[in-house]
């Protein structure tokens, strides 16, 4: 009984000592309370807060400049093919078809890998400037970055 006394006594000791900066600590004269450990973490949550920003913008551009791409492909390919078909002969249609066609997927490809190679960035410098902002577990967004688009 009284081993579990001591420890219980010791470790209200320790957790009072712990809590005591953490609650309220006073500088030399004043009269107000100054709170360090709660500024500390509203740093690191607007460290954390700076870098989701700027992986969204970088996102976002990203975003805008595959959607111009997919629809320049698509203007394009319509066209192409549109063109395609006011030839008079069927090997030239194929072929036409199969050109359009063809510079259609190789844009396609080119946008998707332009959007993959920007968004990995992103999320890379997302994860380095979380790093360097040492918040609390759980104060990124980080875990969500498989609801991004593909871009497949």
């Amino acid at each position: 009984m009284y081993k579990k006394l001591s420890v219980i006594g010791a470790s209200l000791t320790l957790v009072a000592f712990a809590a005591t900066p953490a609650l309220a600590q006073t500088t030399a004269g004043a009269t107000t309370p100054v709170v360090t450990t709660t500024s500390s973490v509203t740093t690191k949550i607007a460290c954390i807060g700076t870098a989701v920003n700027t992986r969204e913008q970088a996102i976002d551009a990203a975003m805008t400049t595959l959607t111009a791409a997919t629809n320049a492909a698509y203007a394009a390919r319509a066209t192409a093919l549109q063109r395609a078909y006011t030839e008079t002969t069927l090997s030239t249609v194929r072929a036409s078809t199969k050109t359009a066609w063809s510079t259609f997927n190789t844009s396609m490809k080119a946008a998707r890998k332009a959007w993959q190679t920007s968004r990995n960035a992103a999320w890379s410098a997302y994860r380095a400037a979380g790093n360097v902002c040492k918040a609390p577990a759980g104060t990124g967004d980080g875990a969500n970055a498989s609801s991004e688009a593909s871009g497949n």
